[in-house]
């Protein structure tokens, strides 16, 4: 349109001026060298233009007479640039398309007509390396550190060269290189901060973190983060060495992220330390707000060294006044409570997770309040059993890696990744809607052990069953009476276990009476709900005869929900979990 505009203008101005010569008549003389020429001032002008625009069509013609040989060495020189530029062409294509036999040729016909060209070489450099000629792929990469413009792609090839055959203090050296070179190349700063990381230089690795941030290379929010995961790494990596400077910069991290659940524990450990226990304890509740975990419940719990376990329960019992509902406040409690020997308060705090979606914790503790309180075999394994099918834990997870222990930088490499939730189950959890039902069976019903009084029919015997009817599971036969099937091999599998003491620990000696009928109300079978608590067969034995092993013989170690097969293979005591005593 513009050049338009301009034809359009150049007319109007050539008619304008012949219209004003035509308008001013005149007449033109030269005289030169005898000659006499005599014409009108438009014939002259007209003359003028047209020997102007002869002259200057026979120096066009002499000049580029002059540059043809120039003219013809630039044609060639763009032909070869077309040719080698179509060849980098096909060879990236081929590249692309894994043909290693093409991007080879393809590349050393590029070499041919390019030269030493940044593409060119580039094209060489991944030819090698799709072939696997890893020496071929670094000479290229060294050529291209001779031009200012290709030096920094050629540090980064060095480096992928040099941390695929292992050497990594060359590949640090060339990311080291490449940041001095070009501070925003986002994979230097990203390798040397990695390699920082790694090392455990987490004072250096946050001043990098901090160029990467200035340069926009990772967002505000991540760098926030990744600061915070930074220093809780270096507060726990100093808390042995020395404690003050862990303190500060676990505090430090805290003001950037309240809820990092080991920069708190840290702090929180390192403040009851030094006797600040208000702080401490402050410190583990503010965190526990959003971020409920077992290291802030532990710290919490045992805040004070010395404390009995009684003390500690108290403490667990605050904290869950803080999260009633939370699970993880639960299993604290339940915890402590088994460790205080509140077998009661224990299997109730348990029984309300196991009604939900217990995970193998809790199974874990209500095994391990089956072998302190009452040494049933056969109910832990049962419990071990469902803990070794139920869904895991809440764990730390990063990029679809779980860990047991938080990391400040994740396989991706992202700073502060790691969180707290439940991992992934591959296969269906199996239901547990009777969890809760056994672990309160038979411990629920009045009058029981768990609150530590006595049966108030303790001193009456209950009426005794006919005499042709056969004796229920966990009754003594009378006299005359045939014994029930599986008797015996309750009796094999549980006498030489009582006779050499290995009955249910005691917390004092006045309890002895009272865990008799709570352990006999254990073994009584699931599939006979309405069975009596106490059976005639120990009041009946003689006074004199009280201590014997024979008056707790008969009692089975069969778990509520059916018989454990393996009760009468395997009588050694089951492992104790979670801090057991």
């Amino acid at each position: 349109m513009i050049r338009i505009l301009l034809f359009v203008a150049l007319v109007a101005i050539g008619a304008t001026a012949a219209t004003w010569l035509a308008d001013r008549p005149g007449d033109v003389l030269i005289t030169w060298q005898g000659y006499r020429i005599e014409t009108s001032v438009a014939v002259a002008a007209v003359s003028v233009v047209a020997i102007a625009a002869a002259l200057a069509l026979v120096w066009a013609v002499i000049a580029t007479i002059l540059r043809l040989p120039s003219l013809i060495a630039l044609a060639s020189r763009q032909r070869r640039r077309s040719k080698g530029y179509t060849a980098v062409s096909r060879g990236m294509v081929a590249i692309g398309a894994g043909d290693a036999s093409a991007a080879r040729r393809f590349s050393a016909e590029a070499e041919r007509l390019l030269g030493t060209a940044p593409l060119a070489l580039l094209l060489k450099a991944q030819s090698a390396q799709i072939r696997g000629d890893r020496d071929g792929a670094e000479t290229a990469f060294r050529q291209m550190l001779d031009d200012p413009e290709t030096r920094v792609l050629g540090l980064r090839g060095l480096y992928v060269e040099a941390r695929r055959r292992g050497d990594e203090d060359a590949a640090d050296a060339f990311a080291a290189e490449a940041t001095r070179l070009s501070p925003a190349a986002g994979w230097a700063s990203e390798a040397v901060f990695l390699r920082q990381c790694g090392r455990g230089e987490w004072n250096a690795a946050r001043l990098t973190l901090d160029r990467r941030a200035a340069l926009r290379l990772v967002s505000r929010e991540q760098a926030k983060t990744g600061r915070a995961a930074l220093l809780a790494a270096e507060a726990r990596a100093v808390a042995d060495t020395d404690p003050a400077q862990a303190l500060r910069l676990a505090q430090d991290a805290l003001k950037l992220q309240k809820d990092l659940v080991p920069a708190a524990a840290l702090a929180a450990r390192l403040l009851a330390r030094n006797g600040d226990l208000r702080r401490a304890a402050k410190v583990v509740e503010t965190a526990w707000r959003t971020a409920p975990h077992p290291d802030l419940a532990d710290v919490y719990v045992n805040l004070r060294p010395g404390d009995s376990t009684h003390d500690r329960l108290d403490r667990a019992q605050r904290l869950v006044k803080r999260a009633p509902d939370e699970p993880e406040a639960q299993l604290a409690l339940a915890q402590a409570a088994l460790d205080a020997r509140e077998f009661h308060l224990a299997r109730e705090t348990l029984a309300k997770l196991l009604a939900g979606e217990p995970t193998a914790r809790a199974y874990l503790i209500a095994a391990e309040i089956e072998e302190v309180e009452l040494g049933a075999a056969g109910k832990v394994r049962e419990w071990l059993a469902r803990a070794a099918r139920a869904p895991r834990d809440p764990a730390w997870i990063a990029d679809g890696v779980v860990s047991d222990i938080w990391r400040p930088v994740a396989p991706s490499g992202a700073v502060g990744a790691y969180r707290w939730g439940r991992p992934p189950e591959m296969l269906a959890a199996p239901a547990a809607a009777a969890g809760a039902d056994d672990i309160l069976a038979d411990h629920d019903e009045p009058p029981t052990a768990m609150v530590h009084e006595a049966a108030p029919e303790a001193p009456h015997a209950p009426a005794a069953p006919a005499p042709d009817a056969a004796p229920k599971a966990g009754q003594t036969p009378k006299p005359g009476q045939a014994p029930p099937a599986g008797a015996a091999t309750a009796e094999a599998a549980q006498g030489p276990a009582l006779e050499t003491g290995a009955a249910p620990a005691q917390s004092a000696p006045a309890r002895e009476a009272d865990r008799i009928p709570d352990a006999r109300e254990t073994a009584r079978p699931a599939a006979m709900p309405s069975a009596p608590a106490k059976p005639a067969a120990p009041q009946a034995v003689p006074a004199d005869k009280q201590a014997e092993p024979e008056v707790i013989a008969p009692i089975p170690d069969i778990p509520a929900p059916g018989p454990d097969p393996l009760a009468a293979e395997d009588t050694r005591p089951a492992p104790r979990w979670f801090g057991s005593r």
